[in-house]
């Protein structure tokens, strides 16, 4: 089975990351994406993001750091594959 399509990259007391996640749950509800967040303070492999949460990465490549774009979201889910 594949892993997400949208993966953020978060860490507890990261408002930054409540606003990407919320956005991207409903994005990937809506068009049937699957989602998932990793974080970043739990997670050793992700050391190298540890100052750039949230981190959104769509079929593990990334797509923004900091801030979440819904249109940027939509249009990168919209040119995968099915």
């Amino acid at each position: 089975m594949p892993g997400p399509r949208v993966t953020i990259v978060v860490r507890d007391g990261c408002h930054l990351c409540v606003e990407a996640v919320t956005l991207a749950e409903r994005v990937c509800a809506e068009l049937g994406a699957s989602f998932a967040t990793r974080d970043v303070d739990g997670d050793p492999s992700l050391a190298e993001h540890t100052d750039h949460v949230p981190v959104t990465f769509v079929d593990g490549r990334r797509l923004a750091i900091w801030f979440l774009d819904e249109r940027q979201l939509r249009d990168a889910l919209a040119r995968l594959e099915p």
